[in-house]
């Protein structure tokens, strides 16, 4: 694992290191759509058979801050590898569940494996090219990154509507016996690690890393379905989470050896870039979540029409990715950056404006436009949010920062869902209100809908309240719609909110020496 390795060919390092990276993102969302499938073959309840996503994100969150402290303890090479056996055995398992606990247990296993294979893929990528070629390997793994959350929820649907749910764990096999021989022939320990550092472990962090991040996953992932702060178990897992957290900041901070380095965010770049990948984090996750709830429950689509919605954004992403990478050598990030926010910013605004009578342009517009913002944001902000990072620490900072863009999209999917619902029925509120004899344009459609359906033979009180019914749907499909928008609003003012923020990003230079090629 120690002998030298510049004669590999760097593509092929990051192609190596984009396998896990695939494999674990599409994992992340591909269990979505089959859940009602799993419910049905497990014989589980509703709010049981949702511990699936849950148990897998909140074991991911805990293992993605220690990604530098593991790495560091048993060697990079040896951690990734075995990290990728774990995920894929756990896969098999998966799919092998007999029952609900069965599967929990093994998404248990396979999240916290799956947890550090993007942040130390990353560090690989970032450590295997120089700086100069940081932005076009970025791009590269951008497509892996954004790549996942696209294609899951399709596979996902491909795969359950066309054989079985047990599928969509089996077919991480193949993949991750590739990923494992890669690993092996082509990744190797950057020499600062040949010489193991202190192997002294922070208990009091783990444990309260552990409790902290898991509280607060289960209170994002739970809090919609439990009405939030109206339930003794939101409550109770809200207050265990901030104590948890408050003491891990403050124990961290005074321990020679934490098991998360805090001190890097002493680095301005690096501080600022995990704030704004947050928010990209609130802003995509929460956008392709809403859209497809907007397609099939008031639009009309199917699950496969949706999806088509969102491929085109999806594409325009991974084809834009590596010009930006390009652009990166010739032009300021934070230009590129500024360039990126102001386009996803827009793209909601596009959105914000769709009614009930858009047709299908109306919504992959809009999502093109993301795509090509997202392209332009992503790969500048990571190349310049670790520019100053040295290479010692670039698993502590590819952990933590891949950490935040996973928190942000839990928070962006929470507060997203927690509001259509509530939005709706303000909404649905106002417009009842004018739904009354006194307001002429209800009167008269109340009394066309009658007539058109008295015209057919029914009688004249049938036919009222039918008309009736007709006129309050629409309602409550206008509030949904208006609810949608409103959302959608919220989300390109929250892009804009953080342009101030790149006055604090420094320029990468580009006269840094060669990072270690492994």
């Amino acid at each position: 694992m120690s002998r030298p390795v510049k004669h590999v060919n760097k593509w092929i390092i990051a192609i190596s290191v984009m396998l896990p990276t695939i494999m674990e993102i599409i994992d992340t969302a591909v269990a979505n759509v089959a859940l009602p499938h799993i419910q049905g073959s497990l014989n589980a309840g509703a709010d049981e058979v949702t511990w699936v996503l849950t148990s897998y994100l909140v074991s991911n969150a805990v293992v993605l801050p220690m990604t530098g402290w593991l790495s560091r303890t048993f060697g990079r090479k040896r951690f990734l590898m075995t990290c990728i056996v774990i995920f894929t055995m756990a896969s098999f398992f998966c799919g092998m569940a007999p029952s609900l606990a069965a599967l929990i247990f093994f998404r248990v296993v396979q999240g916290a494996a799956g947890g550090a294979l993007v942040p130390t893929s990353q560090s690989v990528m970032m450590e295997t090219f120089p700086p100069s070629e940081r932005g076009m390997a970025m791009a590269i793994f951008g497509i892996g990154v954004m790549f996942g959350p696209i294609i899951g929820p399709a596979l996902g649907g491909w795969i359950t509507d066309n054989t079985n749910w047990r599928w969509i764990f089996y077919i991480n096999i193949p993949i991750g016996i590739i990923a494992i021989i890669m690993a092996y022939t082509f990744i190797f320990d950057p020499p600062y690690m040949k010489h193991k550092k202190d192997a002294t472990i922070d208990y009091i962090g783990l444990l309260l890393l552990t409790v902290g991040l898991g509280s607060l996953q289960i209170v994002l992932d739970k809090g919609q379905r439990d009405d939030w702060f109206s339930s003794s178990f939101i409550i109770g897992f809200s207050i265990i989470s901030a104590i948890s957290i408050i003491l891990l900041i403050y124990t961290e901070l005074r321990n020679k050896h934490p098991i998360v380095n805090l001190r890097l965010f002493k680095n301005p770049s690096f501080s600022v870039g995990t704030l704004i990948i947050f928010v990209l984090g609130f802003c995509l996750y929460s956008s392709i979540t809403l859209i497809p709830m907007l397609l099939q429950t008031i639009m009309g689509y199917d699950a496969t029409m949706a999806g088509l919605v969102l491929a085109p954004g999806g594409v325009a992403n991974l084809v834009a990715m590596p010009f930006v990478g390009a652009a990166l050598q010739k032009y300021d990030s934070r230009k590129l950056i500024f360039c990126g926010i102001s386009i996803a910013s827009l793209s909601m605004f596009l959105m914000q404006k769709v009614s009930l009578d858009a047709a299908y342009f109306d919504f992959a517009w809009p999502r093109i436009i993301l795509g090509l913002g997202l392209a332009m944001t992503f790969v500048p902000l990571t190349t310049t949010a670790f520019a100053e990072i040295p290479n010692e620490e670039m698993a502590n900072a590819t952990g933590m920062y891949n950490l935040l863009r996973n928190m942000g999209g839990s928070v962006g999917i929470a507060i997203s869902s927690t509001m259509v619902t509530r939005n709706t029925q303000f909404y649905q509120t106002q417009l009842v209100a004018h739904a009354n004899d006194y307001n002429p344009v209800f009167h008269k459609t109340l009394q066309a809908l009658k007539q058109a359906m008295i015209i057919r033979g029914i009688d004249p009180v049938t036919a009222e309240n039918k008309a009736l019914g007709m006129i309050y749907g629409n309602i409550q499909k206008q509030a949904a719609m208006l609810s949608y928008n409103r959302i959608f609003w919220i989300v390109g003012v929250s892009f804009i909110v953080i342009m101030p923020l790149l006055l604090l990003l420094k320029k990468p230079s580009r006269a840094n020496p060669p990072a270690n090629v492994h």
